[in-house]
C-alpha cells in the first residue's frame, strides 16, 4: 500500500461550530467547506489534517449516522505545553478536563474538552522515568527525541 494521506474525520452534531473551534484554537485553515463536510489543514504543516462530517449525510452508512458522544482523544504535541495551557485555558477559557501535569511515562500535558465530547490532549514530550524508559520501541530514544 502506498499511503497518500491519513487523517481523522469527526462526525459532528454542528459542523460549523466544530470548524470554528479547530480554526480558532488550534490554527487549522479551511481547505473545503460545505454545510455537511469541512476539511481542515495546518498551513505550516500540510500533513496535519482534520475533517468534520455531518453524521446524517448519505455517505455515512445508515447504522453509523450519529454524532460523536465522547470516547475520542486527539493528541496535539507542541513545543511549550505551559504556554499553550496559559493560552487555551487561561486566555481562551477552554474547559480543563485534566490539569497540567508531568507524567512518569514521558509527557507533560493537559486535556481540554472540544465539540462533540472530543478530548484534546495537549502534550510536550519530556524524559520518561526509569520505570517507563525501556517501554519505548527504541529504548535508547526517549520521546522528547522522537
Amino acid at each position: 500500500m502506498t499511503l497518500r494521506g491519513f487523517y481523522p474525520v469527526l462526525c459532528s452534531a454542528d459542523v460549523a461550530a466544530a470548524r470554528d473551534f479547530y480554526v480558532r484554537h488550534f490554527g487549522f485553515e479551511v481547505t473545503f467547506d460545505a454545510d455537511w463536510y469541512v476539511s481542515l489543514r495546518r498551513a505550516d504543516a500540510h500533513h496535519y489534517e482534520l475533517a468534520l462530517l455531518d453524521p446524517s449525510h448519505p455517505t455515512v452508512p445508515a447504522a453509523y449516522r450519529k454524532p460523536l458522544q465522547g470516547g475520542l482523544l486527539l493528541n496535539v504535541e507542541v513545543d511549550d505545553v505551559d504556554a499553550e495551557y496559559r493560552r487555551l485555558v487561561g486566555d481562551e477559557g477552554l474547559v480543563e478536563e485534566l490539569s497540567l501535569r508531568s507524567e512518569e511515562f514521558g509527557q507533560r500535558h493537559f486535556i481540554v474538552a472540544g465539540p462533540d465530547g472530543v478530548l484534546i490532549d495537549v502534550i510536550t514530550n519530556i524524559p520518561p522515568g526509569d520505570e517507563f524508559a525501556a517501554n519505548f520501541a527504541d529504548a535508547g530514544t526517549s520521546p522528547e527525541h522522537a
